[in-house]
């Protein structure tokens, strides 16, 4: 059997094909600028769904403020370890950056036991407590993303992309009505590997860009 056996080419030709399908199916379709297009074209990459040309919703300045913070070295925290062990480590480290997930941490089990709340939940309360500066990347636990907007907290930036049919689509909706900086998706869809996706393509056009 031929088929293409190199990754870097498969991922080319891939990026080439979604956008000679956008042109054709979508001509009128206008990007913001660079970043917001490999964001977007690296959600469509990873699920497949051309969908995301329409839901993927950015608040102004929220890739400005993102990808300066990664230049600054900032922490991520993400909602489940599958988003966690999505994102490229190698290029975080690189920009001085961190990525937790404290879902299984002790002190959240404790936590979400004591108070009758989610592990997701404590695990926000976990995080707000920490030092430093934030970006929370949520793909699958709607509780963590209501979590946070009830706490009143200031992150950099929220990757609000849960998946599911039971406060999904309500918490992406209340982070959109909010004024944080947020990358969101509008509706049911999201999921770990979009969280994980959205912030591998702001990594990987700063590394192009270096």
């Amino acid at each position: 059997m031929n088929y293409l056996q190199k990754p870097q080419q498969i991922e080319q030709n891939s990026f080439a094909i979604i956008g000679d399908i956008i042109a054709c199916e979508r001509p009128d379709y206008c990007f913001v600028d660079e970043m917001q297009e490999a964001v977007i074209k690296r959600v469509i990459h990873t699920t497949a769904d051309f969908d995301w040309l329409d839901i993927l919703w950015f608040s102004p300045d929220v890739l400005t403020r993102i990808t300066e913070a990664l230049r600054r070295g900032c922490i991520l925290y993400t909602d489940t370890t599958m988003a966690q062990s999505g994102i490229n480590k190698a290029l975080l480290q690189q920009m001085g950056c961190e990525c937790r997930c404290y879902i299984s941490d002790p002190r959240v089990v404790t936590m979400a036991k004591a108070q009758g709340i989610t592990r997701s939940m404590a695990a926000v309360d976990i995080a707000l407590a920490e030092e430093g500066d934030k970006i929370f990347v949520f793909g699958n636990a709607p509780t963590a993303l209501f979590r946070l907007l009830e706490r009143r907290a200031s992150p950099l930036a929220v990757i609000g992309v849960p998946v599911g049919f039971v406060g999904a689509a309500e918490s992406k909706a209340a982070l959109m009505q909010s004024e944080l900086p947020y990358i969101a998706a509008a509706g049911r869809k999201g999921g770990s590997n979009i969280a994980a996706a959205i912030i591998n393509a702001i990594l990987y056009r700063l590394q192009e860009a270096q």
